[in-house]
């Protein structure tokens, strides 16, 4: 018959209803604005993560170099799952942000050919991207006279995605390379951290270790509350006799 070992019962106990408090906690919206342990990290790391992606100051010094570089491409503005008028909308979105940046562009069908200065079409797209990173949704609102601030700053990434994929198919892989490099750095990351503050690592740098180091002996804690109750009534692992 397992001897109990009350000691270790009660420490087992003590901790495993610690951590059941502790998680209570976590789940509670006690962490400003009714966010919870979890969302307030999530937001935290989010906004970190934001601080160490901007890359366009560094985006427009390449995108200089093909300033007055003469580019055309034909792309296709139609999608598999398009109902009827679908085309048309996005065909007229997709000029909306275009044809301020200079682009010439006619429409034929469902297909596109657009034409331009590539230099002036990245800082055209780069401004925006600037203005979403730094949460200035007004800016592009009043530049395009569009309500929707996200999805005609989205129309960047889809005139990119496919003018990507039209280049590197003529070969044009320099200027695809560009348009690619603009699209995923700026473009993506302005409208995927759109509203989130950006904040440096080094000014979070002692509250990221503090959660890092939580979560590490938080794990632990429980799995020394399963090992002391373990302990407390006689079972135990052993190595197997051969």
């Amino acid at each position: 018959m397992a001897t109990i070992n009350k000691t270790s019962i009660s420490i087992g106990a003590l901790l495993a209803a610690s951590f059941l408090g502790v998680l209570i906690l976590i789940f509670s919206p006690v962490f400003g604005n009714g966010r919870n342990g979890l969302t307030y990290a999530d937001d935290m790391f989010n906004s970190l993560s934001k601080g160490s992606s901007y890359f366009i100051p560094e985006l427009q010094k390449n995108a200089d170099k093909f300033k007055g570089q003469a580019f055309s491409v034909k792309i296709s503005a139609a999608k598999a799952e398009d109902k009827p008028g679908d085309t048309e909308k996005r065909i007229e979105n997709l000029s909306k942000v275009l044809t301020p940046a200079g682009a010439r562009i006619e429409v034929s069908g469902t297909d596109m050919k657009i034409e331009g200065d590539l230099g002036a079409i990245l800082a055209s797209a780069l401004q925006d991207s600037d203005a979403m990173y730094k949460n200035q949704g007004e800016a592009i609102k009043t530049r395009y006279s569009f309500d929707d601030e996200k999805k005609i700053f989205r129309q960047w990434h889809n005139a990119f995605s496919a003018m990507d994929k039209a280049l590197k198919k003529d070969g044009k892989i320099e200027q695809a390379k560009i348009i690619s490099d603009v699209s995923k750095k700026a473009v993506e990351t302005a409208y995927n951290y759109y509203k989130v503050d950006a904040v440096q690592v080094k000014e979070k740098a002692v509250l990221m270790t503090a959660l890092l180091v939580f979560y590490v002996v938080y794990t632990m804690w429980w799995g020394f509350a399963i090992y002391f109750l373990f302990d407390g009534v006689g079972l135990s692992m052993s190595k197997a006799k051969h």
